[in-house]
């Protein structure tokens, strides 16, 4: 049978200063995301990867007193070295600085030319060279006397030159028909009713060239002027796929996306603009955009001047990546602001992993090392209703949790496993196999068998989540790899008795 396709997208990565949690959050969804549809069979292709061009790179980099290409080489670095750190499964990291990349952004302005919806005119209005957004009069608000966005914060200046522009005025109702019919493209409901609200009001034409600098992608036949920005790296999705040669294996794979994770402080420019510029093109549009919110610390948006910033690396550091990304993952309900603290943190690894699953392992783990040669024990009977309601839980659930994942409700999806885990120690404790060993050690077997399977099933279902942690417990119980996916879930008899357990080990520290 023919494996299915899927294809996963993160914002492309600003490499401008630090790695922060919002960089940290939006990767890491994507990889469970990503890891989630491996384990159900999926032939997923993951790519992130830095956006380099614009007014904010160039400024910066003179400010550093560094050639462009240079300090963007830098810059790029760091950020492809955070993949390893976040321990993601991207296939692909992409610059839009790469020859790949131009050549597919000067096919798609060469289309959008010739479709007619692009014309040269002169632009006059604000700009905000932090966000590398436009924006209209009603958008932008004056605080101690500088006009700044009322969405960000950021600065915003006057801008009068000559520009390209795109027809987007002409697209609003093509926009708002896809919608209707593409009910799930844009998610959670929230954005998608902010989008509609925006496009009805009517959308003007948007500029799409600059000429006041030149560190980006050349206008085709005029290269006084660079393409705007977002339609420069918007048009990554489709660069890491061979575009524009279509007959590419990968573009006939993988396009159109699967699902666009970003952050919703864009998400004009991906469920907006992107299915405009795809429209135009004539280009399948991907299946769906997921605008998450944002990380906030100690209830307020993380900024240097509060002084509240939780950096992930430093996290990471001293807590550990699998004990971020659950906590993350958990924490903030996918979709809404979440609010993170350190303290929390600590609970949660406490709770959750040391008491709950770490603990489950490492008392089963210990009880068989002692009581059972450091082997996985046989039952000879079957089991109980107690047992097979303990292990059936999960199989009746399985479709449920697939669900959840897949409309990206990966918040509850946690809840649910770790309530397994949680009901697994009940299940422990309330057995008592030790008591049993020199009364009964038949059922004794049987019961530590059925507790095996449990966690053999709750650690495939945290694979996606914890995954250095979920496969340290499979090989301590010597499960193949080849097994790990959600269709052995169903299955309990891929186990191999006659090999010991590998080394038995804590796996979460509880913090003090």
């Amino acid at each position: 049978m023919q494996r299915k396709n899927f294809y996963i997208t993160t914002p492309i990565y600003y490499p401008s200063g630090k790695p922060h949690m919002g960089h940290a959050y939006s990767s890491i969804i994507a990889d469970v995301i990503a890891r989630f549809k491996r384990l159900e069979g999926y032939d997923v292709h993951f790519l992130t990867g830095t956006d380099e061009h614009g007014l904010k790179i160039e400024r910066e980099a003179k400010k550093n007193q560094k050639d462009t290409k240079t300090f963007c080489n830098e810059l790029s670095k760091k950020f492809n070295e955070l993949t390893k750190i976040l321990n993601l499964t991207n296939d692909d990291f992409i610059r839009t600085t790469e020859k790949r990349h131009f050549k597919s952004v000067e096919n798609l302005w060469s289309k959008l030319v010739s479709s007619g919806d692009i014309y040269l005119d002169k632009y006059k209005g604000w700009y905000s060279v932090s966000d590398e957004a436009y924006y209209d009069n009603d958008e932008i608000e004056e605080i101690d006397g500088i006009k700044v966005s009322k969405s960000s914060g950021s600065k915003v200046e006057w801008v009068e030159e000559e520009s390209y522009f795109f027809k987007l005025s002409s697209w609003s109702e093509k926009l708002l028909d896809f919608y209707k019919t593409n009910p799930n493209f844009i998610l959670p409901l929230s954005r998608k009713n902010e989008v509609i609200k925006f496009v009805q009001k009517g959308l003007n034409d948007l500029s799409v060239s600059r000429t006041s600098f030149s560190w980006g992608i050349p206008v085709p036949k005029n290269q006084k002027h660079v393409i705007y920005v977002w339609l420069d790296a918007l048009t990554n999705y489709l660069s890491a796929l061979d575009y524009p040669d279509t007959s590419s294996k990968l573009y006939k794979k993988f396009w159109p996306a699967d699902i666009h994770i970003i952050g919703k402080d864009i998400l004009r420019f991906h469920a907006i603009y992107w299915p405009a510029f795809l429209m135009a093109a004539n280009i399948p549009l991907p299946k769906r955009v997921y605008g998450h919110g944002w990380i906030l610390s100690n209830e307020k948006k993380m900024s240097k001047s509060i002084g509240n910033i939780l950096d992930p690396i430093e996290i990471i550091k001293d807590y550990g990546i699998d004990q971020l990304r659950y906590y993350l993952l958990k924490e903030v309900s996918l979709g809404n602001d979440g609010n993170i603290s350190l303290d929390n943190l600590k609970k949660c690894i406490n709770n959750d992993l040391a008491n709950n699953y770490g603990n489950l392992c490492q008392r089963v783990f210990s009880f068989i090392k002692k009581n059972c040669e450091n082997k996985l024990p046989k039952s000879k009977i079957k089991p109980s209703m107690v047992e097979n309601k303990l292990t059936g839980k999960i199989k009746d659930e399985l479709k449920n949790l697939i669900d959840l994942v897949n409309n990206q409700d990966l918040n509850n999806y946690i809840k649910k496993v770790i309530e397994y885990s949680f009901d697994a120690n009940k299940f422990f404790n309330d057995s008592e196999p030790w008591s049993l060993k020199k009364t009964d050690s038949v059922k004794m077997n049987s019961i530590l068998n059925t507790i095996v399977v449990q966690i053999k099933n709750i650690s495939i279902l945290l694979l996606p989540i914890i995954p250095a942690s979920a496969n340290k417990v499979l090989d301590m119980i010597n499960y193949e790899n080849e097994f790990r996916s959600i269709s052995h879930i169903r299955k309990d008899n891929n186990f191999n008795y006659d090999k010991e357990l590998g080394e038995i080990e804590i796996l979460f520290k509880k913090v003090e």
